[in-house]
């Protein structure tokens, strides 16, 4: 990790060099200076300089620099002054013997000599300290970023390790009636069962499954429900797709369909109905999930499950666009779900 986070300042303050070389060489442009070859040369002589010393203080210096340890802090302070100016001075005099350096106004004393290379150097400060400053700041809101994504999608794991075995829990409810009764539909459930199970098992992983799928699990889904029933309960699932490869959250439908069964159809003792319809157009989806209840409206207080609760969750980690509106009635209940699938996170 340590050795990833060097290679990148490295990889920082080689792109440095030829954007403060440019700006430089953009100055002398503007100014209408001449010999432009030989003062490219004399730049990246001096950029080359000024990046190491750079990268020592910004890198090094400055973080271990502390009013604990002021008299160490005050010398590397020194240190760097010189650097900056006399040491400057000394690089480019270097450059000049080594016939890399050209001189190309000689009628500049030393001491006007070495106050140019010094503010020279303040600028190179300047401007590293802005451009790493500002190399921070995109770096750490990645990482936030970063962080909130993997913290929401553990989130959204940990809400579907709940779902998914309550889910389950109601189903093999079912099932243990039918069993307890000695029911001739027993296998047929657990057949229909096997089915919702392997899709749990494999496909729910996945951050998105086809639309169709979904339905494919939701029928079974109903079909085991109806098993537990007389001919007396009414199903009506109905559905309107422009596009049933679409795709949604895997599971995301089912809690609505689940909670009409078990806090609605079950305590109803006459005529159980559940009318259910999906729409998806232009990218709209629209679930509706009426089913009947035992109780008038006044009675028919909404008490949110572990099933629903979670839904409302997982949809605000997942979409930024949706409403989950739950209208109880007069022996009535309905739950409207509607997303708009392009607002996903």
């Amino acid at each position: 990790m340590k050795k990833l986070y060097l290679i990148k300042r490295y990889k920082l303050y080689i792109w440095l060099i030829p954007i403060f070389l440019l700006l430089n060489l953009l100055g002398d442009v503007v100014e209408g200076a001449g010999d432009f070859p030989q003062r490219a040369v004399n730049e990246l002589w001096l950029v080359c300089y000024l990046t190491v010393a750079n990268y020592r203080l910004f890198e090094y210096a400055l973080p271990a620099m502390s009013w604990k340890r002021w008299f160490e802090s005050f010398l590397k302070v020194l240190l760097y002054c010189f650097i900056y100016s006399l040491g400057f001075f000394l690089w480019r005099s270097l450059g000049v013997t080594l016939h890399i350096y050209t001189v190309l106004d000689k009628t500049i004393s030393i001491p006007e000599r070495i106050g140019g290379l010094t503010g020279y150097s303040i600028g190179s400060v300047v401007i590293f300290g802005i451009t790493r400053h500002i190399f921070n700041y995109v770096k750490l809101k990645q990482s936030s970023q970063q962080l909130q994504i993997e913290s929401q999608q553990a989130e959204l794991n940990y809400l579907k390790s709940q779902t998914n075995p309550h889910f389950l829990f109601n189903t093999l409810n079912n099932i243990y009636s039918l069993a307890r009764d000695k029911s001739d539909l027993a296998p047929e459930s657990i057949l229909r069962l096997s089915k919702i199970l392997r899709y749990m098992l494999y496909e729910t992983s996945a951050p998105y499954t086809a639309i169709e799928q979904e339905l494919r699990i939701i029928d079974d889904y109903i079909a085991l429900e109806k098993l537990r029933y007389d001919e007396s309960l009414q199903v009506n699932f109905s559905h309107d797709l422009e596009d049933s490869r679409q795709g949604i959250p895997p599971l995301l439908l089912v809690p609505l369909v689940e909670n009409a069964f078990k806090h609605g159809v079950s305590e109803t003792r006459d005529q159980p109905r559940v009318s259910i319809f999906l729409s998806v157009k232009k990218r709209v989806l629209l679930f509706t999930v009426e089913n009947s209840t035992g109780d008038p409206a006044d009675n028919n207080k909404v008490k949110e499950n572990i099933g629903l609760s979670n839904l409302r969750r997982q949809l605000a980690l997942l979409y930024t666009d949706y409403s989950l509106d739950i209208r109880p009635g007069d022996f009535m209940f309905t739950a409207v779900l509607k997303i708009n699938l392009n607002s996903h996170v």
